[in-house]
């Protein structure tokens, strides 16, 4: 029998991945922002993952559990957003943006090491690619919030 203490929570990570340069391209690291002024559990860890590709799978290998946070471009409305249980990198969705590369060899890395975590993407449609703009559209900007959300549940469920 399992004594209450000995009971521990794994910790999940959440990875807000895309360019700040480039205005929506950035919401996964806008909605990092976002989420660190909300009240989320303790056993809860934030990264801003910026462009970061192979840099970042030392981090991504602490996790049995992932969140990760990012913009794309498909043919739904552009705030949409949709969660999808990638494997491997050929389960994101077929228009990332512009970091694409990185991130699916970071997955396909950590795949490869046998080390994934289960991992539970929040892709948040973009209209496109924008030149040099620091902040979200206001039209992204509004989606912060369902983007919480999500995040709130996906956690229940875990």
């Amino acid at each position: 029998m399992t004594n209450q203490s000995e009971i521990k929570t794994k910790r999940i990570l959440i990875l807000g991945m895309g360019n700040i340069l480039l205005g929506d391209e950035g919401v996964g690291v806008r909605a990092v922002e976002y989420l660190e002024k909300q009240k989320l559990p303790d056993y809860v860890d934030l990264l801003d993952g910026g462009t970061g590709g192979f840099t970042l799978l030392p981090e991504l290998l602490k996790y049995e559990e992932v969140i990760l946070i990012d913009a794309t471009l498909d043919d739904n409305p552009p705030g949409s957003i949709r969660v999808i249980k990638p494997k491997f990198a050929s389960d994101f969705p077929k228009a990332m943006s512009t970091h694409d590369i990185g991130l699916k060899d970071l997955i396909e890395s950590a795949s490869i090491l046998e080390k994934l975590p289960e991992l539970h993407l929040i892709v948040v449609t973009i209209k496109d690619i924008q030149p040099m703009d620091l902040h979200l559209s206001t039209e992204i900007e509004k989606k912060l919030p369902g983007v919480y959300q999500t995040v709130l549940k996906i956690l229940n469920e875990i």
